[in-house]
């Protein structure tokens, strides 16, 4: 069965920074997208960033020069490096794997979240 699970969040002063990391776990072939969204109450989700399996990035508007996507193929890991941080950034961040594929087949995955606040 696969499972992702985030870890990284916590509570930060604006301006500074965090790193979240999500692992992806189970009898994973290989995965095409993956990335991270985030969400506050009373709005959608929105995508922060996503990195394919070759390295190509794409951001969301408003963290674009703040944050960097990154992963590695062979542990099926995908990390933001989050830095100059406000507190627009607040949310509950979701890592994502998009075309996972198993033995099982294809499918879209999500973590459980992980909040992460910042403080004015």
């Amino acid at each position: 069965q696969v499972q992702l699970v985030e870890s990284g969040g916590g509570l930060v002063q604006a301006g500074g920074s965090l790193r979240l990391s999500c692992a992806a776990s189970g009898s994973i072939f290989s995965i095409s997208h993956m990335g991270w969204y985030r969400q506050v109450p009373g709005k959608e989700r929105e995508l922060v960033a996503d990195i394919d399996k070759r390295g190509r990035t794409e951001y969301g508007d408003s963290v674009k020069g703040r944050f960097t996507v990154s992963r590695d193929n062979a542990k099926n890991t995908v990390d933001l490096q989050m830095n100059s941080l406000n507190v627009e950034d607040t949310a509950v961040y979701y890592c994502n794997a998009v075309r996972l594929a198993t033995p099982d087949g294809l499918g879209d995955y999500w973590g459980k979240g992980t909040l992460v606040t910042v403080s004015s």
